[in-house]
């Protein structure tokens, strides 16, 4: 088989792999039929990773259950499904507890698209072993279009988790979001679905802010802080001195959430933050646990998050294609 591989700056190119086996009866093999780079895989081709290639890249797909080993119920060959970003065992006190990032039964930090914890293989491939098929690969409900939820292995599915629980705990909420990708403009979308009385979403990109207001929201290319405005707030820019902008702008006990990768170092408003009461989440999400809601609320009908796929592509056309800036392409290839 071909996986996609990161070798430079903005230079992916195919590399011939074995074909994955299971290795035990939990396991299954998929091939990915839609798949997507995640708004960090933008920062890895423009040469902003941590880790030195060559390593097989992406994480976000839909893919077809090709072949399952003989305890696997969750999911049959010739299934659609969902595959998380993070492996993850589903049995352990962690993953019981929804921690499946931090999964106590493979290395820390093991995921597709990085070899961070182990050489796991990249979502770009032909074909991609699932280790724990039971607990990881989540069934495509019927109606919902592989293309559009290309992203619940991850973006998607990590933005309901940003806004969802906020805005059932504070309905009506005030909604600021700042943003680069596609996380703030899924936010946007799932924001006005739950309710919220005010969004406003801010992003330098004209394209990316047309998208936003097609949502509902509000937007500025800039961010002017003003206190006490918003009840929660989402900052996807891996940018510090953007989430100090963001913090400033939250109401008493406001919650921010930060799903930026922040590579570079920087300075937080803590006395601000201190007086106004604000609790700050910086983390990488166990998306798994949020798939099924994320995906419930994509078939609901009240979302639209096919608006934030910006090209559809031919899987063939991966090493010339994907280099190149695009919101949120995705990547196809014959379902036979």
């Amino acid at each position: 088989m071909r996986e996609l591989t990161y070798v430079a700056k903005r230079t992916v190119e195919w590399r011939e792999a074995p074909d994955p086996k299971l290795q035990s009866d939990g396991e299954a093999i998929v091939a990915p039929v839609a798949a997507t780079p995640c708004d960090v895989d933008s920062s890895i081709l423009a040469g902003h990773g941590f880790i030195d290639p060559p390593f097989a890249l992406g994480h976000e797909c839909v893919a077809r259950v090709v072949e399952t080993g003989d305890s696997v119920t969750a999911v049959t060959p010739g299934e659609l499904v969902v595959v998380p970003w993070s492996i993850n065992c589903g049995t352990c006190d962690r993953c019981r507890a929804g921690l499946t990032a931090h999964c106590e039964s493979v290395p820390y930090m093991a995921m597709y698209g990085a070899p961070i914890g182990g050489t796991w293989g990249g979502l770009f491939s032909d074909l991609v072993r699932v280790p724990y098929a039971d607990a990881m690969l989540v069934p495509l409900p019927t109606g919902l279009d592989p293309v559009a939820m290309a992203s619940a292995s991850d973006n998607w599915s990590l933005a309901w988790r940003l806004v969802a629980p906020h805005l059932k705990a504070r309905p009506g909420a005030r909604v600021l979001v700042v943003a680069r990708g596609s996380i703030g403009l899924y936010v946007c979308d799932i924001a006005r679905a739950l309710g919220a009385s005010e969004v406003l979403y801010v992003d330098p990109e004209p394209e990316h802010r047309a998208i936003a207001r097609g949502y509902g929201a509000s937007t500025a290319e800039a961010l002017e802080p003003i206190p006490q405005s918003y009840d929660i707030a989402v900052e996807a820019t891996g940018r510090v001195d953007q989430l100090a902008l963001a913090v400033k702008c939250l109401a008493p006990e406001g919650i921010c959430e930060s799903a930026g990768n922040h590579f570079r170092p920087g300075e937080l408003p803590l006395l601000d933050m201190y007086l106004t009461g604000v609790t700050l989440r910086i983390a990488r999400d166990s998306v798994r646990a949020h798939i099924p809601d994320a995906l419930e609320l994509a078939a609901s009908g009240k979302v639209v998050p096919e608006r934030v796929v910006s090209h559809v592509i031919d899987w063939e056309d991966l090493p010339t294609a994907l280099p190149e800036k695009h919101l949120k392409p995705v990547f196809v290839r014959a379902d036979d």
